[in-house]
C-alpha cells in the first residue's frame, strides 16, 4: 500500500506499508525530503505483541516511495534530524489510513468463518460480520452458509484475492456490511441491522 502524508507545517512525505514473505513482520518506509541534502528513506518493522502495534527501525530496505532520498540504515534514522517527523508521519499512516487495518489484521493473524465458494474465490463476499460477543469474523457469499460448505481461513487471505474487502476491515464487535455485488458500495449496520454512517478515512494513497 502506498500513499502521501502533508504535515500541519506543510511537510510532506510519502509512504509505503505491507509485508514481504521473507517475514513474519510488517514493513512500512518513509520518505523525505527527494532531491534535497539530507533527505532520505526510513524503515521500520512493525511487530503485534499482546495486542499492541509496535515499531523497531531497520537495515533492510522495503520499498522505494516518490519523497524518500537514500535508504537509510537504522543507526542512520536514529541520528537522522527528521526522526520526529517520521514517527509522526508512521502514527499517522497507521491512525488513519485504513488500509492500516489490513495489516493488523495480517499481523494478528486474524481467523473467519466463511464459506467454501467465497474461500476458493468462486464467490465474492456480499456479507461480512462481527459477532457481538466475541468478534468472530463471519463472511458469506451468494450461496446459503451450511454445515456441509463452512469453512475456517484468514481474513487477509481474503483481502489478497478481493482488496475490495479492505474498507470494511474496521468493522467493531456487533457490526455488518452488506452489497449486492462484487465490487459494489458497502453499507454498514449495526447488531439490529440499523445503519450506521461510518465510513473509512484515508490519506491520499493507492494499492
Amino acid at each position: 500500500m502506498f500513499g502521501e502524508f502533508i504535515g500541519a507545517r506543510g511537510e510532506l512525505a510519502s509512504y509505503a506499508f505491507g509485508w514481504t514473505s521473507e517475514a513474519d513482520e510488517g514493513r512500512i518506509s518513509i520518505g523525505v525530503g527527494a532531491g534535497n541534502e539530507g533527505g532520505g528513506t526510513f524503515h521500520a518493522a512493525v511487530v503485534e505483541r499482546d495486542g499492541r502495534i509496535g515499531y523497531a527501525l531497520i537495515d533492510e530496505p522495503f520499498e522505494d516511495v516518490p519523497q524518500g532520498g537514500p535508504h537509510l540504515t537504522a543507526a542512520a534514522a536514529h541520528a537522522h534530524r527528521d526522526i520526529a517527523l517520521i514517527w509522526t508521519v508512521v502514527d499517522a499512516v497507521m491512525k488513519l489510513d485504513s488500509r492500516a487495518v489490513w495489516l493488523r489484521h495480517w499481523l494478528r493473524r486474524t481467523k473467519i468463518i466463511t464459506t467454501a465458494p467465497v474461500l476458493t474465490g468462486e464467490e465474492p463476499a456480499l456479507f461480512v460480520s462481527r459477532d457481538a460477543d466475541d468478534g468472530l469474523w463471519q463472511l458469506i457469499g451468494p450461496s446459503k452458509a451450511t454445515i456441509d460448505n463452512n469453512r475456517v481461513g484468514h481474513l487477509t487471505h481474503l483481502v489478497d484475492t478481493d482488496p475490495t474487502l479492505v474498507t470494511v476491515l474496521d468493522l467493531e464487535p456487533g457490526e455488518s456490511a452488506m452489497r449486492e455485488q462484487a465490487g459494489g458500495p458497502w453499507a454498514r449496520y449495526d447488531v439490529d441491522l440499523r445503519p450506521l454512517n461510518r465510513p473509512g478515512v484515508f490519506l491520499r494513497g493507492s494499492r
